[in-house]
């Protein structure tokens, strides 16, 4: 389907609007002595964070991360060789990602977290001879 004119001049003014509200990135670079993503902002602010915590880079070695191309709005950052697109005003509300993704990496955080409270039903489970067995229900065939 096709947008009419009025809908495409409407998109337009909200383009130009959102380009005047916030901070663009103006560079984008990997440093790898520090290990973090750096994105210089029109503000002359910098933001830096680490590959693994943003879906679809996380897993990226340093070669793939040198190559960085900021969008022409300077919303987008776009990394040709992991053909991945971070957009600046998520990262800067601290989206780093899907919701889903995101929970999933809270999730893996949060049970990699050693605790006293663990450390005591692991030994409790290891007296009974560790984790009990999940019980499938069988049913009559």
């Amino acid at each position: 389907m096709k947008p009419s004119n009025d809908e495409f001049d409407m998109a337009t003014r909200r383009g130009s609007e959102r380009l005047r509200k916030g901070p663009v990135a103006t560079a984008a670079r990997y440093d790898g002595r520090i290990g973090r993503l750096v994105v210089d902002l029109s503000t002359g602010l910098e933001i830096a964070f680490r590959p693994q915590d943003a879906q679809g880079i996380e897993k990226a070695k340093p070669d793939q991360l040198a190559d960085i191309e900021i969008s022409p709005s300077g919303l987008g950052i776009h990394f040709p060789k992991l053909d991945a697109d971070l957009y600046l005003p998520a990262l800067l509300e601290g989206f780093m990602g899907s919701k889903s993704w995101m929970a999933a990496q809270l999730g893996r955080r949060g049970g990699a977290v050693s605790t006293e409270a663990k450390a005591a039903a692991a030994r409790e489970n290891g007296k009974r001879g560790g984790r009990p067995r999940k019980v499938k229900d069988l049913v009559p065939a």
